[in-house]
């Protein structure tokens, strides 16, 4: 099925990364400026983009980041002000959308303006929930002052106002948010400490020797780990803290909560839109109406919703070539690629953690590394490192084409040794996971701002900008790197 001809409006409800993906794709990134045809054809549309937060749309992922120090909260915003203009994008940021109507096909806002559409997209992410910790929240309803959720932009700015009367953190939930929160916050000169209920960090993506390896790691780096823990009470006074289940009181400044997340299915279920986990759509992102569509972490494909930013970016561009009325491919949810994005700890998966087949596994704890491969049928099917990230590129590419391997292979690729320098001389090798770049791509950009524009590298988790400009700059001839990070 594809979009009907004639003029479309579409709206976007959503203004994370996803959705700008999204847009990104109808409108080329490289229209000019007024444009109002989407990319590939001829018939004219409108896009309407609301977000609820006041912010132009930026890369959460980067939010650790900032709170680390090493990157300027401008430096997350993924498109100018200008560029929306340019492009004929309506911007409705810091509105709340109160109810989705499906038969009259508009959406109101809280203030009660509605925004009419032809097509509308869903990409409101995932709201987060508290852990059942008594204490968090106040008599008035708000948060306890010594406690901070990690979602938003406006949350980094509040904790980091927070940082110069803190000496102790504990961080609520290990896995990829949560150790990046508590590496920066241990960055920042804050002694850290991460509570986690399951048996060992990142459960949800890697083995237990991993996280093994993973804890040993950050307890080097100065933070300590409690796993098979669980947070129960927040108490005041000279001797309060955050109490464990297993009796013992963690002294604290901050208590910052990572641990929990839902789809936001909110707006489709009050609209009479199929929902279970997330907002149910077929292999053309569609939901149960055929106007409605749903990408990135509220929508659920078969029995699987995503929580990352590869297989979301991935839907945005699938779903903007099916509005622009191409022959699209059938959405499978295959590509699934996690990074941790923090200083001194590296760690990528790939694939589903629980696939079956071969292992291949090679551990050396006291060099802090991990890495293991799952093979079914000669073909990685999942994989996993831990502290040395010098042939991600490479696996990943294997892993997305689904080459088969010979039997050595899967053995030769963890054996390897660590790379000296972020050298990609195959042009067909991959660099930027998040994206899916090659280095041939990046190769064909003439600067690091159009290696941004043109192919999104860097601009996901941003573990690949040493590599993308090692590539630019040993080019011929050379290229100027003149934007910054």
């Amino acid at each position: 099925m594809s979009a009907p001809p004639g003029p479309q409006r579409i709206v976007v409800i959503g203004a994370g990364m996803a959705a700008v993906r999204l847009v990104e794709g109808l409108v080329g990134s490289s229209a000019p400026a007024g444009a109002r045809t989407h990319a590939g054809a001829d018939d004219p549309i409108t896009v309407t983009l609301i977000g609820d937060e006041p912010h132009l749309p930026y890369n959460r992922i980067l939010l650790s980041a900032v709170l680390e120090g090493t990157h300027e909260p401008s430096a997350l915003t993924l498109r100018s002000a200008q560029w929306y203009a340019d492009h004929d994008v309506e911007l409705r940021l810091g509105s709340r959308v109160l109810t989705v109507d499906l038969e009259r096909r508009d959406v109101m806002l809280v203030d009660g303006e509605t925004i009419p559409y032809d097509r509308l997209v869903l990409a409101t992410g995932s709201i987060p929930t508290l852990p059942p910790i008594r204490g968090l929240v106040q008599v008035d309803g708000r948060l306890h002052e010594r406690v901070h959720a990690f979602r938003h932009l406006d949350d980094c700015t509040r904790l980091l106002a927070a940082l110069p009367q803190a000496r102790r953190a504990v961080v609520v939930g290990g896995g990829l948010l949560g150790l990046q929160v508590a590496r920066a916050l241990s960055v920042r000169g804050v002694a850290t400490e991460v509570v986690e209920g399951g048996e060992h960090l990142l459960r949800s993506q890697v083995g237990t020797q991993a996280g093994r390896i993973l804890a040993r790691d950050l307890r080097r780096l100065g933070t300590e780990v409690y796993t098979g823990a669980r947070a129960v009470r927040l108490t005041d006074g000279p001797d309060g803290g955050l109490r464990l289940d297993n009796g013992h009181t963690l002294s604290t400044d901050l208590v910052v909560l990572t641990a929990g997340g839902r789809p936001s299915t909110g707006l489709a279920r009050n609209a009479g839109l199929e929902v279970r986990r997330g907002v149910v759509v077929d292999a053309h992102l569609t939901t149960s109406d055929p106007h409605v569509h749903a990408i990135g972490d509220c929508a659920q494909r078969g029995d699987r919703t995503t929580g990352f930013v590869p297989p979301a970016w991935e839907q945005a561009e699938l779903l903007a070539a099916h509005l622009a009325g191409r022959i699209t491919p059938p959405y499978d949810g295959s590509r699934t690629v996690a990074r941790l994005r923090a200083t001194d700890l590296d760690v990528a998966v790939l694939g589903d953690a629980d696939a079956e087949g071969e292992v291949v596994e090679v551990s050396n704890p006291v060099a802090g590394s991990h890495r293991r491969l799952v093979v079914a049928d000669g073909r990685i099917v999942a994989a996993t490192l831990v502290g040395d990230l010098s042939r991600i590129g490479l696996i990943t590419q294997l892993y997305d084409r689904r080459t088969r391997l010979a039997a050595h292979e899967p053995g030769d690729l963890l054996l390897g040794e660590r790379a000296a320098a972020p050298l990609v001389v195959n042009d067909a090798s991959e660099v930027c996971s998040c994206a899916g770049v090659t280095a041939g791509a990046i190769r064909a950009c003439a600067s690091l701002a159009a290696v941004r524009d043109t192919t999104r590298a860097t601009t996901g988790c941003g573990g690949c900008t040493d590599t993308v400009r090692h590539l630019l700059a040993t080019r011929t001839p050379p290229i100027h790197l003149e934007v910054p990070s």
